[in-house]
């Protein structure tokens, strides 16, 4: 009888033990993101870990907000798509806050203004901003709202990219003949890419970056923005901006 009491014991012990790897491993938030809008999400070459303003600043939200979260690294229009149906939990990744989007999911408040911008080859005098690309070849990123306001110019052949860094590559080398970003997206790029790439024209949208949920996560929302707000009045975003986005201009 020891023998069996022993055992049963020991068994409810391994139970337990599970339950809480189960338990810790469920209550894990999942983000989407795509790590490849410098400089709001990038893989770091040298430790192949996610970086960015982005990133930096989910991690600030989850300390803040005690979430244990996990990130989920994939194509843009992918991501967005699987949010919608909820496969993840949240996502950050420059997502601009638009109606038609928070008809499939649930936004923070905004924590960066973020307009388009037309990004042209260094070389370039004819394209001067919007209004002038009229019979050009005009490339945007799938699913963002750079390829909205591409599609909605008149006159124009739209090429859609799987990524930015692709779309700016093409421009550089003569591919297509502007390309449509976000203007933090877009002023990384140039950075790296001063004697190939320049920004013509002003800002023409006026546009807030928001982290996106599962339309079913209310409760993660209002955390998430509880943290979001008390970082924001803590000076941390304007500490990444600073860090991100100032240096880059």
């Amino acid at each position: 009888m020891k023998k069996n009491y022993i055992l049963i014991v020991i068994v409810l012990i391994v139970l337990n033990l599970m339950l809480g790897a189960c338990t810790k491993a469920a209550s894990k938030v999942t983000v989407a993101t795509d790590a490849t809008f410098p400089p709001f999400e990038i893989v770091d070459e040298a430790t192949k870990e996610l970086t960015g303003f982005d990133v930096e600043l989910m991690n600030a939200i989850a300390e803040k907000a005690g979430i244990e979260i996990e990130y989920q690294n994939l194509p843009f229009d992918s991501m967005m798509a699987g949010l919608a149906e909820c496969q993840y939990d949240m996502a950050i990744a420059a997502i601009t806050i638009t109606p038609e989007r928070e008809e499939n999911m649930l936004f923070s408040d905004p924590y960066i203004n973020a307009g388009q911008i037309v990004v042209v080859h260094a070389d370039e005098m004819e394209i001067t901003g919007k209004d002038s690309l009229a019979g050009k070849i005009v490339a945007a990123q799938l699913g963002t709202t750079g390829e909205i306001e591409a599609q909605n110019i008149p006159d124009v052949t739209y090429k859609p990219y799987d990524t930015y860094d692709l779309a700016l590559l093409d421009l550089a080398n003569g591919q297509v003949d502007a390309v449509i970003a976000d203007y933090p997206t877009a002023l990384a790029f140039i950075g790296q890419n001063p004697d190939d790439l320049k920004a013509v024209g002003e800002v023409f949208t006026d546009e807030n970056y928001g982290i996106a949920f599962c339309i079913d996560k209310t409760d993660l929302q209002v955390k998430v923005n509880q943290a979001l707000n008390e970082l924001i009045d803590e000076g941390l975003v304007a500490t990444l901006e600073q860090k991100w986005l100032a240096s880059v201009e």
